[in-house]
């Protein structure tokens, strides 16, 4: 089958395409035609080595996919071939990813895909609002009439995160540059901010007067400094982007206000909180409240450039989603 894969850690330039022998389930596993799959920071991070997670070589890149399912191990239930599915969480600890022809995947990672629901819209924005569902309710625990903060809400993940805690009965303030103000109240905005006023923080105190209940920020800039000071008592911080960032934390405001600042990647979601996150995502997708911004589609073969684009910054709100080479998307 045709993949694209890394021999190695390195640049994008260790990425390479061509045949690998082709993957056969366990008996726990499904295997899946791949339909599409695209390209997240994460990818990236693996395949550099910034994220150190078990590798076996050659490796198979990119964690989304969605398909059909092609063969099931003997001790699967629920899933049958033909049927369309959808994974995003390939791609590390060991699991081999989803840039080839078929790809491998455990039985309690596969979700099936909602009748109606276009795959391609569907492989663009599973892995963002896994991050985003995980971020708010699992680890920033929001709650409906809680008012929250996305900075950086015109983005993937912020997006999501907007759609997402509005649809759960929250209040949003998102932060965006002013042309994107009106594709943040589209996704459920209350209120929306400009990122680069000078003011911001005033601005975002005064949209929250009585204060924040849950602070994210997708830019990976994590000024804890000023974030603290918009808490509410009992606040939670989620710090969902930047690894390498240093921010200066003051302990001793989050301390009065028994405030809390709590880290998450998404590699490290249990299988169970991925489920969860699933079935959220699925009514979501449904009901057609999870969309990209914009995609723009490419072959597998593609696969480098793609990630030299996104290590360059030139896709921002872009997603890319990559077909194998004679897949037709599942319909």
């Amino acid at each position: 089958m045709h993949a694209a894969f890394i021999e190695q850690l390195g640049s994008p330039d260790v990425i390479r395409y061509g045949e690998l022998p082709a993957p056969r389930p366990g008996p726990s596993d499904v295997l899946v035609d791949v339909a599409a799959t695209t390209v997240n920071p994460v990818d990236t991070f693996v395949r550099s080595g910034v994220f150190r997670t078990p590798l076996d070589f050659p490796f198979v890149i990119s964690r989304d996919l969605v398909g059909t399912v092609a063969e099931t191990g003997g001790d699967v239930r629920g899933f049958a071939p033909g049927q369309r599915v959808w994974c995003n969480s390939l791609g590390h600890g060991g699991r081999q990813g989803a840039a080839a022809e078929r790809a491998v995947v455990p039985a309690d990672r596969l979700y099936p895909l909602p009748d109606g629901v276009d795959p391609r819209t569907a492989v663009a924005v599973v892995h963002p609002a896994a991050t985003a569902y995980l971020g708010l309710f699992t680890h920033g625990r929001l709650r409906a009439g809680e008012t929250v903060v996305v900075a950086g809400g015109a983005g993937n993940v912020g997006g999501a995160l907007v759609a997402l805690a509005a649809w759960a009965g929250a209040r949003v303030i998102a932060t965006a540059r002013p042309a994107d103000f009106e594709h943040c109240r589209a996704l459920g905005a209350a209120e929306v901010v400009d990122y680069r006023a000078e003011d911001q923080w005033e601005r975002i105190r005064a949209a929250a007067p009585d204060g924040v209940d849950v602070y994210t920020d997708t830019s990976g800039r994590n000024d804890l400094e000023r974030a603290v000071g918009t808490l509410a008592v009992r606040g939670r911080i989620v710090v969902l982007a930047g690894s390498a960032s240093r921010p200066t934390l003051p302990a001793g405001e989050l301390y009065m206000k028994d405030g809390s600042v709590i880290g998450f990647v998404i590699s490290r979601a249990r299988v169970a909180e991925l489920a969860e996150a699933a079935d959220v995502i699925n009514t979501l997708l449904a009901g057609g409240l999870l969309r990209p911004r914009a995609t723009e589609v490419l072959p597998l073969a593609a696969a480098g450039e793609v990630h030299r684009r996104m290590e360059r910054g030139e896709l921002n709100a872009r997603r890319v989603v990559l077909q194998p080479a004679g897949a037709a998307p599942a319909r």
